[in-house]
């Protein structure tokens, strides 16, 4: 890395996919650190499920996401998803992880130890301008709403059921829309390595809900971090992960 650090402007990605579903991310993170955050355009409101890093204003960087109104959904609260929550009115969190969102406080959100003994060089391909892990701080964002397993988020022409996840965190959620199969999972089930020691992991919940995921059948998932994949690497991914756990 080096020089200033990359700029606002240059900041953020958005990546149409199929469905009506726009990756948005920070293209200069490393892909373990770097959150998907997944935009779904509905009728009669847009979902955004997860807000990255924010050190920069999501909003300001993709100023589009102000157009329309917006429910923003947290997957889970670790610090690379809930950065810039607490610029949308409407939120929603499960009720396990409210008080983190709440008050999110750098143990919480795993800020720290991720970012206070990390090296940006692991962390970033190049630092955003201005990089200060001592002044970086998330704000609270307290929840609108609370959604727990089988209840629904509406956009009037689709919805997405919420599907209780815990074991990489404990009010972690993914959101399946039946009609199309298309799955956010958060970072319950990504293509790349899960992270299973966090403070309040629990191993044993992780392989329960492994064990419900193997059951469904999503058309492609859209993944907390790492690339988006379909059914046959979804079986692939439940399987291995049940094998050796």
């Amino acid at each position: 890395m080096g020089g200033v650090g990359i700029p606002l402007k240059d900041w953020f990605e958005a990546v149409p996919m199929a469905d009506g579903v726009t990756l948005i991310h920070e293209p200069h993170i490393h892909p373990f650190y770097r959150c998907n955050m997944w935009h779904v355009r509905g009728r009669d409101r847009d979902m955004l499920v997860d807000t990255g890093l924010g050190w920069f204003s999501l909003t300001a960087g993709v100023p589009w996401l102000k157009e329309r109104p917006i429910v923003c959904v947290s997957s889970h609260t670790h610090f690379d998803h809930i950065g810039s929550t607490h610029e949308f009115s409407d939120r929603l969190v499960h009720p396990a992880e409210a008080d983190i969102q709440a008050d999110p406080r750098p143990k919480w959100t795993l800020a720290d130890p991720y970012l206070t003994d990390t090296p940006a060089s692991e962390i970033f391909f190049d630092a955003p301008e201005g990089w200060d892990p001592a002044k970086y701080v998330i704000q609270p964002a307290p929840a609108t709403g609370l959604v727990e397993d089988g209840d629904s988020v509406d956009l009037g022409d689709r919805a997405f059921r919420v599907v209780h996840t815990p074991g990489h965190s404990p009010g972690g959620i993914a959101l399946l829309e039946e009609k199309t199969g298309i799955m956010i999972a958060g970072d319950i089930i990504y293509d790349g390595p899960l992270v299973t020691d966090c403070y309040h992991s629990n191993i044993g919940d992780y392989r329960a809900t492994m064990a419900r995921l193997r059951d469904l059948e999503p058309s492609i998932v859209h993944g907390g971090h790492f690339e988006s994949f379909g059914l046959a690497r979804y079986r692939e991914l439940t399987d291995a992960f049940l094998a050796e756990h």
